[in-house]
Formats: C-alpha cells, sequence, structure tokens
C-alpha cells in the first residue's frame, strides 16, 4: 500500500473542512473594505483612504505564552483567542492607531476541529470587540512537534492612523498626569512564575481560595485580557491622550518607560489603584515586591498620559465603557535615576 501524507499524521481533507466550518466565525468580523472571502493566498483589505489624508500604517504580533498550559489542563479554549487578538490590537492602539485587520496562526501536532474552533470563536469575539476584520490566517497540522492536545498561537494585527495624530511619547509633556486602566488581572504575562507560585503553594485548579472570593483558581488565571480599543478610542477622538502605554511582559517599570522622552520620569503611586485578587495570592507564594512589579502588570493594564486639567474626564469618559481608571501618577523632568519610580508598594 502506498504510503500517503494522511498516514503520516496530515489530514489535509481535514483541514480544508476546518477552514469551511470557521468561515461563519471570520464572517462576523466582517468590514467594509475586506474584498473576498476565506481561501485566497492572501487577505484583502481596502485602506480606508477616504477619513485619512495621510495614513500610517501600524503592525503588531503577540502570542498567548504559557498561559496556553492552563487551557490545555482545564479543556477551556474559548478564552484564548480573546487574549490573542488582545495583546495585537492593544499594542497597535498605543501608536493611536484603529485596529483594521487581524491575522492567526493556529499550530498543533493533531488537529481536534472541536478545540481548534473553539480558539478561533474566541478570535472572532476579539477581533469583533477590537472592531477589526479577522481577514485570514495559517491552520498548520505538525505531527511529532507538539504534545498530544497541545497548540501554539500566534496573532498579527494591522491598523492605521493620521500621521498628525500617531502617537510617540514626543507629546508627553511635564506636569502630565498618569491614568492608569484597570486590567482584568494577570492578562497574558508572566505565567511561568505565575504558575510556579500555585505549584509552590500547593493548590489546584479547581481550588476557590478564600482570597478569590470564591473563583476557582481557573476562572481567575483564564480570566480574559482585556481589549481597550473601544474606550481608548474614544479618548483618541476627543484627542485627550499625550501618550499611551500597554502593560505587557517586563510590567510597569519594562513598559511606561518606553514611550517617555529622555527628559521626563513618572512617579506612580501604588495605593490610587485596587489590585485584582490574583495579584496577591499570587504573592504569598514568597515572590519579591521587586518581582512582582517588573512581571505583571500589578492591575494596569493600560496608562495613558493627559493634562491634569482633563484627567477627571479621561477616567468617566473610561466609566461610561465599563473601565475603572484612576489617577495613578504624575509627570516630571527627570534628574538621573530611572525614568519610573514607584512608591506606595508596600501598602498597595
Amino acid at each position: 500500500m502506498a504510503l500517503t501524507y494522511k498516514d503520516a499524521g496530515v489530514d489535509v481533507a481535514k483541514g480544508e473542512a476546518f477552514v469551511r466550518a470557521i468561515a461563519p466565525l471570520t464572517e462576523r468580523t466582517r468590514r467594509p473594505e475586506v474584498l473576498g472571502g476565506l481561501g485566497g493566498f492572501g487577505g484583502l483589505f481596502a485602506l480606508p483612504l477616504g477619513r485619512y489624508q495621510e495614513p500610517v500604517l501600524v503592525s503588531g504580533t503577540d502570542g498567548v505564552g504559557t498561559k496556553l498550559k492552563l487551557a490545555f489542563a482545564t479543556g477551556r479554549h474559548d478564552t484564548v483567542g480573546l487574549d490573542l487578538v488582545a495583546m495585537c490590537a492593544n499594542d497597535v492602539l498605543v501608536a493611536g492607531a484603529e485596529p483594521l485587520f487581524f491575522l492567526d496562526y493556529f499550530a498543533t501536532g493533531r488537529l481536534d476541529e472541536a478545540v481548534g474552533a473553539a480558539v478561533v470563536g474566541g478570535i472572532a469575539d476579539g477581533c469583533v470587540e477590537a472592531g477589526c476584520a479577522l481577514l485570514g490566517g495559517e491552520t498548520a497540522e505538525m505531527p511529532g512537534l507538539y504534545a498530544e492536545g497541545e497548540y501554539d498561537l500566534a496573532g498579527f494585527c494591522v491598523g492605521v492612523v493620521e500621521r498628525r495624530r500617531l502617537l510617540d511619547g514626543s507629546r508627553i509633556e511635564r506636569g502630565d498626569v498618569v491614568v492608569g486602566l484597570a486590567s482584568t488581572g494577570l492578562h497574558s504575562n508572566g505565567y511561568s512564575l505565575a504558575r510556579k507560585a500555585i505549584e509552590a503553594l500547593g493548590l489546584g485548579l479547581d481550588d476557590a481560595p478564600d482570597a478569590l472570593g470564591g473563583r476557582t483558581l481557573a476562572d481567575a488565571l483564564l480570566e480574559p485580557t482585556r481589549i481597550y480599543v473601544r474606550p481608548v478610542r474614544a479618548l483618541l477622538d476627543a484627542e485627550l491622550v499625550h501618550g499611551l502605554a500597554h502593560i505587557t511582559g517586563g510590567g510597569l517599570p519594562g513598559n511606561v518607560p518606553r514611550v517617555l522622552p529622555r527628559d521626563l520620569a513618572v512617579t506612580l503611586d501604588a495605593g490610587t489603584w485596587p489590585r485584582p485578587p490574583i495579584f496577591d495570592l499570587v504573592a504569598t507564594a514568597g515572590i519579591d515586591t521587586s518581582e512582582l512589579y517588573c512581571t505583571f502588570n500589578m492591575g494596569l493594564g493600560m496608562v495613558a498620559f493627559v493634562r491634569e486639567s482633563e484627567a477627571q474626564t479621561v477616567v468617566e469618559t473610561l466609566a461610561r465603557f465599563g473601565v475603572d481608571a484612576f489617577v495613578a501618577g504624575e509627570v516630571h523632568a527627570r534628574k538621573g535615576g530611572d525614568a519610573l519610580r514607584i512608591t506606595g508598594v508596600e501598602s498597595a
């Protein structure tokens, strides 16, 4: 009998059927600028030139990291797609851009159609929330490369911003204040440390520690990353923002300085915003405070630099979108030392 690709572990027909099955998921993310449908060698998107005089394209790529291990362990695959979109779309948003379209890469050793559909369904949910089209992607079946039941994800987002409204940090001024936008939890960073901490505490994913208010660890750890696109674009449309930072890997110390002019620094007061309980639970494993702040977002998934006189308007605007926000710090002249100082960490 002749050896086939299916004998080697790759079922091409199943892959083609899967693409047909997820077509309705992508269709609900469709924008008017999308040309054609799934199945081409490349996705087609007409740049909305009528709304932009000098359009600048902004691109971003990211993954979900070891948060996927929790999806594997729990069999819950419907939220990691949201995380994937959030990590990419929030990065594009920092430049002031409107996310236009998204591409995904889903790789596994053996395609499980139900798992794949759950993942792509989450991606579609995220695209709807971010207002971008799921333009296409790749499903790769690679026997022997991944453990049974596991997969990896990567995402790619492209947005557009008017050149004169591009946010590159240069508008941030001495005297601006920092408004912190609440996170939903760990988002999608620091999970290797978080999983190690949970293991050290002797807790299982089905456990519901008192510190979590009755929620299970699985629920708290799989809470999707917040997508900030709609609320922040309301701020951008009102021209209330001088700069933005997405708090991802590296925490506040690793991300806030990335957008600051060289002569400016920021002081944050950690006592001005609440932390989701998962952070305090993880900390009880004996993680040093500085390690916590350099690994996790510690309750702020994004920060906005705004005029002090407009800070309350910013907070109220975000509240209308269901996002809690806090005046968390100030911008001042940098006189040597680090670009970011965090006070109040012991009482936070």
